[in-house]
């Protein structure tokens, strides 16, 4: 999935700084160069980039209008003002928990750096190991540094169990320069993403996919609502959703996280970065950024789920590269429903709460950002659809992954089989939830 950011302005030279001695600062800063990514605006989608200075040159803008806007910035809090438990690691002892930072060890790789699997003492009993996955910053990246100050300050203050935990950092200057690194817990099972389009002969069950939207909706509403300061994720997709040994769901890399508008404000403006296919619309046009942001990524998320198709795709025909545009006409019709359903699945058994949840994504995807609904609101919605009893009793007993080896008569079967048997009530409330203008993608 291709991400915009988009990098303009001056250099500065900066002062390295510690975590310990940034006791005063908004945000740690080093010697090397960073960008004032803030000075201008500009917007790439499908590959068209239109540069804006205040207004946006894209047509079909959003017609939301602000009760006031954001000059100020808000920030995180600073790293004296918080209760850290954080560990600082040297980069002898990252370089001993990963075989040297081996090729072997890596687990992944992204426009930050590489990520490497590697185990360290634990702290509770030092006769333990702790499987772990270590983050280094790539040296010439121009945005990282920023990022990995916003990650270490993000997650030395939130814990939530639908948050990746970040155990602590390395910040070290050597012959070479910065070495600035972050040790998060090892999440086994990988990322959705990677689940959803696994090429071992299987992919995440239904019921295993709601407990999932259940997982982040609930990480959402913590961020938004719960924090003694409004944090936006700002880049909320499927690969940032990272899977536990027990197959919950946490949100992990909070490098474009921003903290939320003041109160009073009703958004801050920012420059436009995240992942072609998941930004709403008022944001790719304005810069305006606000918690419905997120809401309607989460909503094309649950569409994702629903599919098992991604946000954009350009191997599809072309008619069904936009996810939100190819879903649009079967949801209108619930007949024709079942056919969005990701045929690895038992359609039949999965249309009715998959009804259920595209009404919810439909909500999230209302093009007015304020009548969106806010994730708490989401998570409820969510609940009710485990809380039915066929799903209730499936919960907690039922694999994670199901093999779809042999399931391609699900895709073949016929519409009016894919239909029988659901209840005509739950279509008709489905389709009302659809309006005209609830998916508008750019």
């Amino acid at each position: 999935m291709q991400c915009f950011q988009f990098l303009h302005g001056s250099k500065r030279d900066y002062t390295w700084r510690t975590p310990k001695e940034a006791e005063d600062d908004d945000a740690m800063i080093i010697h090397k160069t960073n960008w004032d990514i803030d000075s201008s605006i500009s917007t790439c989608v499908d590959g068209e980039v239109n540069q804006s200075e205040g207004q946006s040159s894209l047509q079909d803008v959003s017609d939301t209008s602000f009760e006031s806007s954001s000059s100020a910035r808000p920030s995180f809090p600073a790293l004296s003002h918080m209760s850290s438990s954080l560990r600082e690691f040297t980069v002898l002892d990252l370089r001993a928990a990963t075989k040297n930072f081996s090729r072997s060890a890596m687990i992944g790789e992204g426009g930050f750096g590489c990520v490497y699997e590697g185990t360290i003492k634990d702290t509770d009993d030092s006769s333990k190991k702790l499987k772990v996955a270590v983050k280094q910053l790539n040296r010439r990246s121009t945005q990282g540094h920023k990022e990995w100050v916003t990650e270490v300050k993000l997650l030395g203050v939130a814990k939530h169990l639908n948050l990746v935990k970040l155990l602590g950092y390395c910040a070290e200057e050597d012959e070479r320069g910065i070495q600035r690194l972050l040790v998060y817990e090892h999440m086994s099972n990988g990322s959705v993403h990677d689940q959803l389009w696994a090429r071992h002969g299987k992919t995440l069950s239904w019921t295993r996919r709601l407990r999932i939207a259940q997982d982040t909706a609930r990480g959402l509403a913590y961020l938004h609502e719960e924090m003694d300061f409004p944090i936006i994720f700002r880049d909320f997709k499927s690969s940032n959703i990272l899977l536990d040994e027990q197959w919950n769901a946490k949100l992990s890399d909070f490098g474009l996280a921003r903290v939320g508008p003041e109160e009073g404000l009703t958004h801050v403006s920012t420059t436009v970065v995240g992942t072609i296919g998941y930004a709403a619309p008022e944001y790719v046009h304005t810069g305006r950024l606000t918690s419905k942001n997120d809401v309607w990524s989460y909503g094309v998320f649950l569409y994702e789920l629903i599919t098992g198709r991604q946000p954009r795709d350009h191997n599809l025909p072309k008619n069904q590269q936009n996810l939100l545009k190819w879903v649009k006409p079967f949801v209108r019709d619930p007949k024709k429903f079942p056919l969005v359903i990701d045929p690895r699945l038992e359609r039949k058994k999965t249309a009715e709460s998959g009804y259920r949840l595209a009404a919810v994504a439909n909500k999230c995807l209302v093009l007015q950002p304020k009548s969106r609904p806010k994730m708490s609101e989401v998570l409820k919605m969510v609940n009710e659809i485990l809380e039915e009893p066929e799903l209730a009793a499936e919960v907690g007993g039922e694999s994670p992954l199901v093999s779809f080896a042999s399931s391609g008569a699900a895709g073949k079967m016929k519409d009016h089989e894919q239909a029988a048997g659901f209840r005509s009530e739950v279509g008709n409330w489905c389709r009302k939830m659809w309006t005209g203008r609830a998916v508008k993608s750019s």
